[in-house]
């Protein structure tokens, strides 16, 4: 049973207090990075994410929340030892640097990533997604591949990290339970993908990409497919682009260029089938 650890009365700089560490200045992206890969951390935001995040099996490390959340999560919090701190709406928003209008945080400790082998030998269909940075279109990614039947997600370097509060909250928790990993050899992958028998699908707006219409459930497709996404703007690097082995496109009306990446992704992901 967790223990509740009432916090009444603090000031701004009680943001140093040790108990609170993980909750300081959520919005500071820079400072999350550096702040949760150094502890192995990640947070949660939300009741539903929050039980997501425990039923898929991470361990939580401690609790923030507003006194209403007491009873709505006591399930939750019969099942943990964690401590759970429990300060006004107002004061939390003092440690946070934002209004957490969900009114209730965990501290998880992050699991171990699979390796990129481990993820395509269980795997038939992924989304491959190259530099997005952002971290509500790599949630929106997510919750499509996961919505859609798609069994995996390969990150490149660059990529946002999935876990950062912002991102598991857009892909409503999919995070949790859809296995990931992060590419090393990124310049090398297109290459390792075909030598592993995977048919490779570069999402592009270059004059000979095929309708994706036309290709979905042909037997061009082979039996494992890798969807490849680029980040907004510039899409798929050159190098990605004409190492895949085919080029694909989605139609636009007449003066649309193309779709939010996670836009095309669900779109590509539904037509392709999971």
């Amino acid at each position: 049973m967790a223990e509740v650890v009432p916090i009444d009365t603090v000031s701004i700089n009680d943001a140093a207090d040790p108990r609170l560490r993980d909750y300081v200045d959520l919005r500071d992206v820079q400072l999350r990075k550096l702040l949760e890969a150094e502890r192995g951390v990640f947070i949660a935001e939300g009741e539903k994410v929050v039980r997501r995040a425990l039923e898929s099996g991470h361990r939580a490390r401690s609790f923030l929340m507003a006194p209403r959340w007491l009873e709505t999560l006591a399930d939750v919090l019969e099942g943990t030892d964690a401590p759970v701190y429990v300060m006004p709406e107002s004061e939390i928003e003092s440690v946070t640097g934002f209004h957490v209008h969900r009114g209730a945080l965990a501290s998880l400790y992050r699991a171990p990533v699979p390796t990129v082998a481990e993820v395509l030998d269980r795997a038939r269909r992924i989304v491959v997604a190259e530099d997005l940075m952002d971290h509500t279109n790599v949630g929106a990614v997510f919750r499509s591949v996961a919505a859609l039947g798609f069994d995996a997600v390969i990150l490149s370097p660059r990529c946002a990290d999935p876990l950062y509060r912002r991102a598991i909250k857009v892909s409503m928790g999919s995070v949790f339970w859809l296995p990931y990993a992060r590419v090393d050899d990124w310049y090398a992958f297109p290459e390792l993908l075909r030598e592993h028998g995977w048919t490779s699908l570069a999402m592009t707006l270059s004059e000979d990409a095929r309708d994706l219409r036309e290709l979905a459930g042909t037997p061009d497709l082979g039996e494992k497919v890798a969807l490849m996404v680029g980040a907004e703007g510039h899409g798929l690097s050159p190098h990605w682009s004409r190492s895949a082995d085919v080029r694909v496109t989605i139609p636009m009306a007449a003066d649309i260029d193309s779709l939010n990446v996670a836009a095309a992704t669900a779109v590509a992901c539904w037509a392709l089938g999971g």
